[in-house]
């Protein structure tokens, strides 16, 4: 899941409009946190998955900020 997307899904739930910002920009628009959503860093939770045997039982990041929580 992208910034992007997490972005979108918070814009829809507030009813305000999204913009991109490049990555070049996100120092100038995000402040100290630049670098971090400047990042690609994909991730999974396979491995705490499976050396756990964690199996999330709630709703996923987008549904839960589409449900307002």
């Amino acid at each position: 899941m992208t910034f992007r997307e997490i972005a979108e899904a918070i814009g829809r739930r507030l009813r305000v409009p999204v913009a991109g910002v490049a990555p070049e920009g996100a120092g100038d628009h995000f402040g100290f946190l630049g670098p971090l959503v400047s990042l690609d860093s994909p991730t999974s939770s396979a491995g705490t998955r499976e050396r756990l045997g964690w199996r999330p039982t709630r709703p996923a990041l987008i549904a839960d900020i589409a449900e307002g929580r």
